[in-house]
């Protein structure tokens, strides 16, 4: 039903809600009670004066009358039908719902909203819980310490004479032991309460790295303007360990190579002609692919307001760079969905694979993806080339085919919604008996 059809239903909710009879409304704004009935019932259409004759009546903008639901809540709520497609929700009426219960339209899209954050944040956790190095290692210091500590006291606790020498010892052993498991039990409670920007302190290096990318929004001006490898790892390494530092010069300097062999004013020129098309772009550009790919993730909101999302891989499959968008989260900690076209790159090298893609259980979020693999280094006498692969995470575009269909993709198995997955290597949280 076409919006402009509904006026009369948003006029009709309007005025049962303010306890206003049809007659009453009809007199105040100039006409008969019968017409207005025909217009409540969406049978005549409605405009120019009467329509702010009304809006006056009833104390409401006449775009609220026109208009209907922003389109915000209207995504929200046709995001939430296609969350539970076996309760076949009308989407085709879901203005009209939004227009007759305005309230139940706001709870049932704030829930959506919650619940979508709340599965996030599970998500987050999980990885940590489940791939975190400094978790891990903390845990198994626990576990050791404890273990240590009731050997002595069983020891201590068995009937018959110790020698005093050796009871010293063991009372010396378990006060240690104590005061060791004190500090780490302490330390374990700070990293698991502290925010991100403050786990990452004693994260890995590679976890330090992708905290001060996330905060520079992936883009070094310094580079961009001509500027030294050496000042740029200067301003943001300041705080990053030796590793992590290291690191960061590594991407600074390809980040400075890509930059000389694409210059952001040229780039923004093939934007503006072919959007966020890597394929496009290089050809346009007679540029690297990859290199395109890199240099898209890294461009400000002014040059590509869509953001794209942005990952590498290594040959062993771990992920050595991670640009996440909020539509397709990245996992922080351990491997990615083996289904990812990132990894089917590798199988086919020097290939783009270009997909529409939907993360399971993130309905309504299509996205497209362009994954390529490419050798590292110079390509040398009798020895095989080591590839790295790389994806671009870009809205759906505009020209895309109408019917292909699209892959439906996990972040990682642990916390992948899909009942039955060829690829799933752990059982997941999100599923049922899983």
């Amino acid at each position: 039903m076409a919006k402009g059809t509904l006026t009369g239903s948003r006029i009709r909710e309007r005025r049962v809600a303010q306890a206003m009879r049809q007659a009453d409304l009809a007199k105040k704004a100039g006409i008969s009670a019968s017409y207005l009935n025909l217009i409540e019932h969406n049978r005549r259409r409605i405009g120019g004066k009467l329509l702010l004759d009304i809006a006056q009546v009833l104390g409401v903008e006449p775009a609220l009358l026109t208009e209907g639901a922003g389109a915000t809540l209207m995504a929200s709520l046709r995001e939430a039908a296609s969350a539970v497609p076996s309760a076949q929700a009308e989407l085709d009426r879901v203005d009209e719902f939004a227009g007759r219960f305005p309230g139940w339209a706001e709870v049932l899209s704030s829930s959506q909203k919650r619940i979508s954050a709340l599965e996030r944040s599970v998500e987050t956790l999980t990885d940590r819980m489940t791939h975190d190095p400094h978790l891990a290692a903390s845990l198994h210091e626990m576990l050791s310490t404890v273990t240590a500590i009731r050997s002595a006291a069983s020891i201590l606790a068995e009937p018959g004479d110790i020698d005093p020498e050796w009871q010293a010892r063991f009372h010396r052993n378990i006060y240690e032991d104590s005061a060791r498991l004190t500090e780490t039990s302490r330390g374990l409670v700070t990293y698991l309460e502290a925010d991100d920007a403050e786990a990452t302190e004693t994260g890995a290096p590679q976890e330090e790295l992708d905290a001060v990318l996330a905060a520079a929004g992936h883009y070094v001006q310094d580079l961009e303007e001509g500027g030294t490898v050496h000042s740029a790892q200067k301003r943001l390494g300041a705080d990053l360990s030796a590793p992590a530092r290291e690191l960061l010069g590594q991407w600074l300097q390809r980040y400075q190579k890509d930059a000389q062999a694409v210059p952001k004013s040229d780039l923004a020129r093939a934007i503006q002609k072919h959007g966020a098309d890597p394929a496009a772009v290089a050809e346009h550009l007679d540029a690297d692919p990859a290199c395109v790919m890199r240099r898209l993730a890294a461009m400000p909101e002014d040059i590509l307001p869509e953001g794209v999302g942005l990952a590498i891989s290594d040959a062993s499959g771990v992920l050595t760079y991670r640009k996440p968008l909020p539509e397709f989260p990245m996992p922080r900690f351990g491997s990615a969905c083996p289904l990812w076209p990132l990894y089917r790159a590798l199988n086919r090298p020097m290939v783009i694979l270009s997909h529409p893609v939907v993360q399971t259980g993130r309905p309504g979020s299509d996205l497209w993806v362009d994954a390529l693999a490419v050798p590292v280094g110079r390509v040398a006498v009798n020895r095989d080339p080591l590839f790295e692969a790389i994806m671009l995470v870009r809205p759906m575009p505009t020209n895309a085919p109408p019917h292909e269909e699209p892959l439906e993709l996990g972040s990682s198995c642990r916390v992948c919604a899909r009942a039955v997955c060829p690829g799933r290597r752990e059982p997941s949280i999100l599923v049922a008996g899983a």
